[in-house]
């Protein structure tokens, strides 16, 4: 059965800390509190859907970091479902500093399975920048702790924040594989109405990346993830009219996972030196490899690339031989 989340938002509930990006009506278009009723409700209408494995997932907030007893009226709304066999787990979002062995204990007898820790950047100077209000250590210390209890741990990084660079980009990739989470979500940043970021920005203090340059960004840091066997669940915010509307500047793209996607099949032209070549490619990724307006094609005429492209059904979905 295909895997699916029936999710449950608690916007800026719990958070400790005003972080740089934040505003968390804006990205999941809701500023109310769920009740354990809206909890039931939602598991309900979800599972009349069959041919899913599901999981109730709780994001939007810092889970752990909320208040005990509503966490636990929630908690116990989700568990009957866990308990009976009709969802496999629940999954909880949360920050690296909201959690320890007490809030671990809980979260184990309520039937939460998986844990995704917003890390955002394993770079102290980046974290302290952006008011998150953790270390890397924090990271590193509630990570380790996670997977000791036997939960599968999800980590969340962002690309493009105020003081971060590629470069320290790449170092936080390396750092998060190196604590082996089952899965990663990358964000490339994107500045909304409301925020510390949005002063930055409009004082000219912070010019952050934009769809095309995250892109490119990421198109790095995949490959890194998918060598180590680290599943990515997520690339770019899901589109919204609200973060729309709500948007100043940032990576931001309907389609993200797909422009990176495509960047990474032209990156792999880029690795041979400029000249003449032959490139195959399965027919349902020749729209990746020519880019949105033929834009991979023009880059690689710039930089001395002259190319014959040659549909085979026999090359993998986005893999390319060049010859």
């Amino acid at each position: 059965m295909r895997r699916g989340n029936i999710s449950i938002f608690v916007p800026h509930q719990g958070c400790p800390c005003a972080c740089s990006f934040c505003n968390q009506k804006t990205i999941t278009g809701q500023d109310t509190q769920p009740t354990a009723d809206d909890v039931k409700k939602t598991v309900e209408t979800a599972l009349r859907k069959k041919g899913y494995d599901y999981e109730i997932a709780f994001f939007g907030g810092s889970f752990t970091a909320i208040d005990r007893e509503y966490m636990l009226e929630l908690l116990g709304a989700a568990y009957p479902y866990v308990k009976s066999g009709q969802v496999k787990g629940i999954r909880i979002s949360t920050r690296p500093d909201c959690i320890d062995e007490d809030v671990l204990d809980i979260l184990k007898k309520y039937g939460v399975t998986s844990i995704e820790l917003g890390a955002q950047s394993m770079d102290d100077e980046v974290l302290s920048a952006n008011r998150r209000g953790h270390t890397a250590q924090d990271v590193v210390s509630a990570s380790k702790l996670i997977k000791n209890y036997g939960f599968e741990l999800g980590l969340q990084m962002m690309t493009g924040l105020y003081k971060d660079t590629d470069e320290k980009a790449i170092e936080t990739a390396k750092k998060i594989i190196d604590l082996a989470p089952k899965t990663v979500r990358i964000y490339p940043t994107v500045v909304l109405k409301g925020t510390y970021l949005a002063e930055l920005y409009l004082s000219e203090k912070y010019k952050p990346l934009n769809a095309d340059d995250s892109a490119e960004l990421c198109a790095r840091l995949v490959p890194m993830f998918e060598k180590a066997g680290i599943k990515i669940i997520r690339l770019g915010l899901h589109s919204s009219n609200a973060i729309k509307k709500n948007m100043l500047a940032g990576g931001f793209h309907d389609s993200f996972g797909e422009l990176v996607k495509s960047r990474i099949m032209v990156s792999k032209i880029l690795e041979f030196p400029p000249g003449d070549y032959q490139v195959f490619v399965n027919p349902k990724s020749l729209s990746k490899l020519k880019g949105n307006n033929k834009s991979n094609i023009y880059l690689l005429i710039e930089r001395g690339y002259n190319i014959k492209i040659i549909t085979d059904n026999g090359i993998d979905v986005d893999e390319l031989r060049i010859k």
